[in-house]
């Protein structure tokens, strides 16, 4: 064989060789190329499995937020409250005082002058103490002449009367007193009722 016809053959098949590198896949090659379809399936299941995960840790996270958000905000209103009608009690013991006080300038003449000092006196004594009692949110509750409001007042008795308005109150028998909006004592009054029905006429 010439060499002529020698280099011509190793020329031909160098051609050849390239081509046959390009279509011939190794093992691993095809098994990375063509993945098994049951690895695929269980990669999908675990993506799956984190994803409802984590869409229930968000959903007790959002959980956990509102329950500290509401325990907050009743810890909040218990010490409102507690501010608000810490002096309940007090108060509740100083309401005689001030009806001791009261019956004491109806029952003095302010226009002797020998009790007029005595008179000045307490009315300035019991201003005081209402007046301290008001800072704190004490208020009294004197509702002559006001319609009957079962929550703020105690009825003691009922009357007859074509001068008012049935269910308004005609007399006040002993204020009442609330603090911050909460009745301490309901004020003992009188009731208006209309006239007796006379059916024998």
């Amino acid at each position: 064989m010439s060499d002529k016809s020698h280099q011509a053959d190793t020329e031909q098949a160098g051609e050849q060789e390239p081509h046959t590198l390009e279509t011939q896949e190794t093992p691993i090659e095809a098994e990375l190329l063509s993945p098994d379809a049951a690895y695929i399936a269980e990669l999908e299941k675990k993506l799956a499995d984190a994803t409802d995960t984590a869409a229930t840790e968000k959903d007790n996270a959002l959980r956990a937020l509102a329950d500290m958000e509401n325990l907050r905000r009743r810890s909040a209103q218990d010490v409102d409250k507690a501010r608000k009608f810490a002096l309940e009690k007090f108060s509740n013991e100083l309401l005689p005082v001030i009806d001791s006080l009261e019956r004491a300038l109806e029952h003095t003449d302010k226009e002797s002058e020998a009790l007029k000092a005595v008179y000045e006196g307490v009315e300035l004594t019991l201003k005081s103490l209402l007046g301290a009692l008001e800072k704190f949110g004490v208020l009294a509750i004197d509702p002559a002449g006001a319609v009957f409001d079962p929550n703020k007042h105690q009825a003691m008795s009922m009357v007859e009367s074509d001068e008012v308005a049935p269910n308004s109150v005609v007399a006040v028998m002993m204020k009442g007193y609330e603090l911050n909006g909460r009745v301490l004592r309901p004020a003992m009054v009188m009731v208006a009722k209309g006239p007796a029905i006379d059916t024998q006429a």
